[in-house]
């Protein structure tokens, strides 16, 4: 009798373990549609594909495919890379993003551990926009919508960042959803996009080493925080599914 109970004790071990890494290599795309008042015409259908957390993985072409025709631009939120990844396959990634529509690019706490000039070069030839600390102007007739950028939670936010005039609609990338609580109440931003935490990875009973992904609303910005597309240590995700985004902006109209 217990060397029965010990087998099914293992094959039910197994399966588990076969169904974390098959959640590992899922290709989920989260399709949400966000609405905001302060959003201009221009943009009122703008779609963004926001993809953090790559590490390892090459990303699926099939979900290329899927958003090959419905995407505006790409945000790369940090974490495109970590040491031992080879420069081949992080080139792969950037050169198929890239075909698809412009590209902006957040650093995260692992990309530099595969040499911060080896990304800049593949940057310049694939056209990707680095965004360090910095901010992009994107034009549509007579609208602008800004996209800025934040490296890092443990200094201050960039001064020039709270200088963002009011009428354009601006976005703040930070690969570290903490980036919220360093944030000035007088801050521009509308919507906020983060990674990093992997959602915990894998969650035991609902329990993980960190929050679940979700979307955080609050009276003056809506925030992002992805499970990311990868993993990092063990290839194994349980209970934190694998996640891209695709997020149409959408504007309400005040009567």
């Amino acid at each position: 009798m217990r060397g029965i109970t010990l087998f099914l004790v293992v094959v039910a071990l197994l399966i588990l373990l076969f169904y974390m890494a098959f959640e590992a290599k899922r290709n989920r795309i989260r399709k949400q549609t966000i609405t905001f008042s302060s959003l201009p015409k221009a943009f009122d259908g703008y779609r963004l594909f926001f993809i953090s957390d790559i590490h390892r993985r090459v990303i699926s072409q099939s979900l290329l495919q899927k958003i090959a025709k419905e995407t505006d631009i790409i945000i790369i939120g940090g974490d495109l890379c970590e040491k031992r990844v080879p420069l081949a396959r992080i080139e792969t990634n950037l050169k198929h993003l890239s075909k698809i529509a412009p590209c902006l690019f957040i650093w995260g706490n692992n990309d530099e551990e595969v040499g911060v000039h080896n990304l800049r070069r593949m940057f310049k030839k694939h056209g990707i926009i680095e965004l360090s600390n910095g901010m992009e102007f994107i034009q549509k007739g007579d609208d602008k919508l800004i996209i800025a950028s934040v490296n890092d939670v443990e200094h201050d936010i960039p001064l020039e960042h709270y200088f963002i005039p009011r009428e354009p609609f601006s976005i703040l990338v930070c690969h570290f959803p903490e980036v919220t609580e360093i944030l000035k109440p007088n801050h521009p931003f509308s919507l906020i996009l983060s990674g990093h935490t992997h959602g915990g990875q894998i969650r035991l009973f609902g329990w993980g080493i960190a929050k679940k992904g979700q979307w955080i609303k609050t009276d003056s910005y809506k925030q992002l925080i992805s499970n990311g597309y990868g993993t990092t240590g063990l290839p194994l995700r349980l209970g934190a599914p694998c996640e891209t985004h695709l997020i149409t902006l959408t504007r309400e109209e005040v009567s």
